[in-house]
């Protein structure tokens, strides 16, 4: 019989991608949490990008390594349907969020007398029809409930990329540019309101610049520089310090001057439409903190950074979590006042409880119960020879 080919040897998993994934979701819990007085403290605001930028970079570069490689190894027919199994799961995880979330504002309704239904979700209400046509073909996107859906789109454009790719080298990078340029010159969009006609909030065709910069690099299609140059450090850090100005709201709030020039430098639609300046500000951040932390790499799946490699490594379970936490917790700000002490309670409470839910999809993924059965009772070292009769050996001679 023929020897099987040996396994190809799996990637080791860079640990940056899990560790910022995970500061991600912690962000992303901050940001969503209402009147939340963390939320004025995260990175996004002390410059132009957010840690929506970080999250869609890092979904890039997963990307790259889960389905490129598909793609690259097994063709491009198994990658696409691979890429469409992940957007089926996407697209359910985004329906299921949306009517857990309605679920939960209606629960605290009634349990509690609030009115979170009428202010989350007053479509729902006023054209119920419309508002659940809307859900299920995401033309309709509540507040806050939009990353997913953008998400989705981006991954259809993936199989466009890779076969694009074959063409040409330079093809994805003309369509990747092309998309987002449309978008500005344009205004193309999906439609993401029923009842004003407003597009989708997340701009899918602008944020895909930076996915698939994300992609681009993860597939080494984009070259890059090398980390800790130092005219490249101190260039990256003199960027970021000039933003300062234009998005700290303490600066903001006493120099008129600098309120003036953000609003001349970023028009209304800055995140829509992925500004410029996000992706300018995102890039130079990122090249800035890798260099700076490259002497520790080693060690960020350790101490506290191990939790934070937790929850990126489950970051769609997490990120789930997250939305709903925010909202429940909101709540409950809401009903026992919005104190410091509070306010600090409901945060780490929701890290406590984002680092649990990866805990647990984690070791739910592992399959324990997929394993060799454990044995009741130990075998003996040496034990003792059966008897077979003489009946038994006739039959299983026969």
């Amino acid at each position: 019989m023929a020897a099987l080919p040996p396994a190809a040897a799996k990637r080791p998993r860079d640990a940056r991608l899990d560790f910022f994934r995970g500061l991600t979701m912690l962000i992303i819990f901050v940001a969503h949490l209402p009147e939340n007085s963390w939320n004025a403290w995260i990175p996004a605001r002390f410059g132009f990008s957010s840690g929506a930028e970080l999250f869609v970079f890092c979904s890039g570069i997963a990307s790259a390594l889960a389905f490129g490689g598909v793609i690259s190894r097994r063709g491009w027919w198994l990658g696409a349907a691979r890429i469409g199994y992940r957007m089926w799961q996407v697209y359910w995880a985004q329906i299921g969020l949306v009517l857990a979330l309605i679920a939960l504002a209606a629960a605290l309704d009634r349990s509690f007398g609030f009115s979170i239904l009428t202010q989350q979700f007053q479509p729902l209400l006023a054209d119920p029809a419309g508002a659940l046509f809307g859900i299920a073909t995401l033309s309709w996107q509540p507040d806050y409930l939009d990353i997913l859906p953008m998400y989705l789109v981006i991954l259809a454009l993936v199989p466009v990329m890779m076969l694009a790719r074959r063409l040409h080298t330079i093809l994805p990078f003309l369509i990747a540019a092309t998309l987002y340029a449309a978008s500005w010159m344009t205004g193309l969009n999906l439609p993401g309101n029923p009842w004003n006609g407003a597009g989708w909030f997340l701009n899918p065709f602008a944020w895909q610049l930076i996915f698939f910069l994300g992609f681009f690099i993860a597939m080494k299609w984009l070259p890059v520089p090398a980390l800790g140059d130092r005219r490249l450090m101190i260039a990256t850090a003199v960027f970021l310090l000039i933003s300062v100005p234009l998005t700290f709201w303490g600066l903001l709030e006493h120099w008129p001057w600098a309120q003036a020039a953000r609003d001349l430098l970023l028009p209304a639609s800055e995140k829509t439409n992925l500004h410029i300046l996000r992706v300018m500000h995102f890039l130079a951040l990122a090249y800035l903190v890798l260099s700076l932390i490259e002497p520790w790499r080693a060690r960020l799946d350790s101490g506290a950074g191990h939790l934070l490699v937790l929850i990126g490594r489950q970051s769609l379970a997490c990120f789930l979590a997250s939305v709903v936490l925010a909202r429940l917790l909101g709540a409950i700000a809401d009903a026992a006042g919005h104190d410091e002490p509070i306010v600090a309670l409901l945060n780490l409470a929701g890290f406590a409880l984002i680092l649990a839910t990866a805990i647990v999809v984690g070791w739910f993924k592992r399959a324990p119960w997929a394993g060799p059965a454990r044995t009741s009772i130990p075998e003996a070292k040496n034990p003792p020879t059966a008897v077979i009769a003489p009946t038994t050996r006739v039959r299983e001679a026969s």
